[in-house]
């Protein structure tokens, strides 16, 4: 089987490859309302560790700027420790895995060989590719619909107290 990124799809009467070199989206850019997913490479590929990483190269969450990338020019393998561990810069690695159904994808800005920081999580379920929320946005979510539904209940408290003359 030939690996994803040595396939030439235009060859095999396939979809033309993506540009290599797409921007990322601004900083900053919020993403979790998007979904990808290519049926046509998960339908030629099997969905394992060892090919996650190019199947989540193809989503406009990767970042052609990262290490990753740069291990995948010189022919290494993308999430491969030991050379990650001596660069600097953002990275993505693989932090959960439970095949063939969810990988969950860390992106980090590397500061030395033990320092790194968090910075986004993704995550590949069944096949589709989505960018978990951050902490800080789920607790506001929580607690604005929490304020939402209190107000409304004294609303209709005190609607009921005023027909009754209170």
């Amino acid at each position: 089987m030939i690996p994803p990124a040595a396939a030439n799809p235009a060859l095999d009467g396939g979809a033309p490859p993506p540009p290599q070199m797409v921007a990322p989206p601004p900083p900053g850019t919020d993403m979790t309302g998007i979904c990808f997913r290519d049926q046509l490479w998960l339908n030629t590929y099997p969905l394992d560790r060892n090919l996650v990483f190019d199947y989540f190269a193809l989503s406009p969450f990767y970042d052609y700027s990262c290490n990753n990338e740069q291990l995948r020019l010189r022919a290494t393998h993308p999430l491969d420790l030991s050379h990650l561990s001596k660069m600097t810069g953002i990275e993505y690695s693989l932090s959960e895995v439970l095949e063939p159904h969810l990988f969950v994808f860390r992106k980090q800005k590397r500061d030395g060989p033990e320092k790194v920081t968090p910075m986004l999580t993704y995550y590949v379920l069944d096949g589709s590719i989505y960018q978990a929320p951050q902490l800080c946005n789920v607790f506001a979510s929580r607690v604005g619909r929490a304020l939402y539904h209190i107000s409304k209940a004294f609303n209709t408290a005190a609607s009921k107290l005023e027909k009754i003359g209170y």
